[in-house]
């Protein structure tokens, strides 16, 4: 532990971790396999290893008595799925997810009261990627603005790259003043990827963020912070400006590469604020088979600050109707100006 009580993150991948932590909580009453028993089950799941019950202030206790009430009107499987996936939408996290073998709970509404400020057709119009754009892992990358300005948009942090794949799209930007990587729509994927794409970014190890996982059953029965530290890549260093992109779709691990590049030196965020899902996801089984998955551990700023419900751009930036008929993308066109 550092000076500041703090405990520093250690070389194990944060899952395991995770899961070694929970190993050694109480595990829930085992319960049969009926409504009832998978009810009671999920319940417990979620009041004794959610993250995020007290920080959203959710009367855990009043939700199940309003859906328990229900439960002996429920005459079939998919009847009690949905009360069940109901249940869970009071979490109000995108994170949160009940999987049966005929359909998958979600929660949407944390991006559909937001803008879109996202259109594949503008990205592939010929100002921007055009048609000859070349794709380096799952990186689509090309020169714009008269070739002053590298763009790279990365769509899903599911999506492989490696350090070869940026070191020849850096080379076909190494006359370019700027560097725009656009994450919008991206929903997420590997924190090992996050932290990758963001290392490039970085002259020298930072701590960027931090983690905390559930020690107990209470609700905030949580460990010491663990920092998150985005380390510098030794050989791969943009050090000019850097622009991201970002929308409400921006999410999970986009949300924690947003995180990350809010300490890159030259990194500036433009766009729309992120999704959030800053909770590290876990997954546990029901009596019937049934899995979910929910938010387990907090992740936070470099400030101690949550970052579930998101992270605001340093410059707000919509896309404008009337330059979208123009086949112009507002949001490019701003960070193309803060290269300067």
């Amino acid at each position: 532990m550092n000076k500041t009580g703090v405990k520093k993150r250690s070389g194990f991948v944060l899952l395991f971790v995770l899961t070694m932590i929970t190993s050694c909580m109480r595990e829930p009453e085992i319960q049969p396999n009926t409504y009832e028993g998978n009810f009671q089950a999920l319940w417990n799941i979620i009041d004794t290893r959610y993250c995020y019950l007290d920080y959203k202030k959710i009367n855990w206790d009043s939700i199940y008595t309003v859906y328990h009430q229900k439960l002996p009107a429920i005459k079939d499987e998919i009847a009690f799925f949905d009360l069940l996936g109901n249940m869970l939408a009071e979490l109000k996290d995108g994170h949160v997810n009940l999987y049966s073998s005929f359909d998958r709970s979600r929660y949407w509404k944390w991006f559909e009261d937001y803008p879109d400020n996202f259109s594949t057709d503008l990205i592939e119009k010929d100002r921007y990627l055009g048609k000859n754009y070349r794709i380096a892992g799952g990186l689509k990358y090309a020169r714009i603005s008269n070739n002053q300005i590298g763009y790279i948009y990365y769509g899903s942090f599911s999506d492989y790259f490696s350090d070869n794949n940026m070191a020849y799209a850096m080379k076909s930007f190494a006359n370019c003043r700027g560097l725009i990587i656009d994450v919008r729509n991206n929903g997420g994927g590997s924190l090992d990827l996050s932290k990758q794409l963001a290392s490039y970014f970085f002259t020298s190890d930072v701590v960027t963020g931090y983690i905390r996982h559930k020690t107990g059953n209470g609700h905030s029965d949580f460990s010491a912070p663990v920092e998150i530290i985005t380390p510098a890549h030794k050989t791969i260093q943009w050090q000019r400006p850097v622009i991201i992109l970002t929308n409400r779709l921006s999410y999970s691990a986009t949300n924690d590469f947003v995180n990350r590049m809010k300490k890159a030196p030259h990194a500036i965020i433009v766009g729309d604020k992120t999704g959030g899902g800053g909770g590290l996801p876990f997954s546990s089984e029901l009596p019937n088979g049934w899995m979910v998955r929910f938010s387990a551990s907090p992740m936070f700023n470099s400030d101690m600050q949550n970052t579930e419900f998101g992270i605001d751009p340093d410059y707000t930036v919509n896309l404008s109707i009337v330059d979208m008929e123009k086949g112009i993308d507002t949001i490019i066109e701003r960070a193309i100006l803060l290269t300067k």
